[in-house]
């Protein structure tokens, strides 16, 4: 839990705080077979908590090249924002995913994904779902690729900051968004700090995935879940500090839709009778597969 002041000195962001700390799961059996391991960091259980995120997977996969990672799946009513931490992933229908590349796909209406996935070998993947407003949950599927050699940067004295989505320092990302979110990766070395700044209005967390660091008043470890409300002032501000190892964080912040949201499998709906129409959309065929969606110009 937070301790960090909320005062804000005049001129500057107000400071931000982490109102509570969660932990990923132990990584467990996967749904692509032997070889593939699983951790839920959280789970769709309480979607008015964790709005506008439905679920975060952290996968490991120790395959062989070639060797297929799952099945084909439907989705709806969701982004799914797939990072590549570690590896790389063959799919062709957009080419090969490398360590830093983030494939952000918007489900709308209704997508067929993953058709022909394979592996590269050794793998580690994150993967968010993204909860679409109801304006947007009808639209027409899409895809953005986001190599990490396009990516807006930030390099400061023993820090790196992957930017995927929104800002960070003077940077701003491309990325077009149906729900504003602020997306970054962060490189730290022991010891180093850097300030990020965030508009008030988003709510998310960050996820430490290597190493130990203080952030909004709280010290973290490996594995924890670092979550944070909405504040009220326009821009805030976290304060970023590596230990003695350095760290490694995810950030996810995003406006929340502040809607009523249902979510069952790979679908998310304002209503049970509106998921009832994806699961019926999907068995008559009118979902897009992602082979054709990313030929488009």
């Amino acid at each position: 839990m937070s301790t960090a002041s909320t005062s804000q000195t005049p001129g500057r962001p107000l400071p931000r705080s982490i109102s509570r700390i969660t932990q990923a799961g132990t990584p467990a059996a996967g749904f692509a077979g032997p070889g593939h391991t699983a951790a839920q960091v959280f789970g769709p259980e309480q979607l008015n908590r964790t709005d506008p995120f439905v679920i975060l997977m952290d996968d490991r996969l120790d395959f062989h090249s070639g060797q297929p990672v799952g099945d084909e799946h439907p989705h709806a009513g969701i982004e799914t924002v797939t990072l590549m931490l570690e590896g790389s992933l063959n799919d062709p229908a957009i080419g090969v995913l490398e360590t830093g590349d983030v494939e952000w796909m918007t489900s709308g209406r209704g997508v067929i994904h993953s058709e022909d996935l394979s592996a590269n070998g050794w793998a580690r993947i994150l993967q968010i779902w993204i909860a679409l407003p109801s304006a947007e949950r009808t639209t027409t599927p899409d895809l953005q690729i986001v190599p990490l050699s396009t990516l807006p940067t930030r390099r400061e004295s023993g820090v790196e900051v992957r930017l995927y989505s929104g800002r960070t320092g003077d940077l701003v990302s491309p990325t077009h968004n149906r729900v504003p979110i602020t997306m970054a990766d962060f490189h730290l070395d022991a010891g180093a700090g850097v300030a990020q700044t965030l508009p008030g209005a988003q709510t998310g967390f960050f996820y430490v995935i290597g190493g130990s660091l203080q952030v909004g008043g709280a010290q973290l470890g490996d594995g924890d879940v670092a979550w944070f409300d909405c504040a009220e002032a326009a821009e805030t501000e976290f304060l970023l500090q590596a230990g003695d190892t350095g760290a490694r964080a995810v950030l996810y912040a995003g406006t929340p839709i502040d809607e009523p949201l249902v979510h069952r499998g790979p679908f998310v709906a304002g209503s049970l009778n509106e998921l009832d129409e994806a699961y019926r959309g999907f068995r008559v065929g009118t979902f897009e597969r992602l082979s054709r969606i990313s030929q488009r110009d």
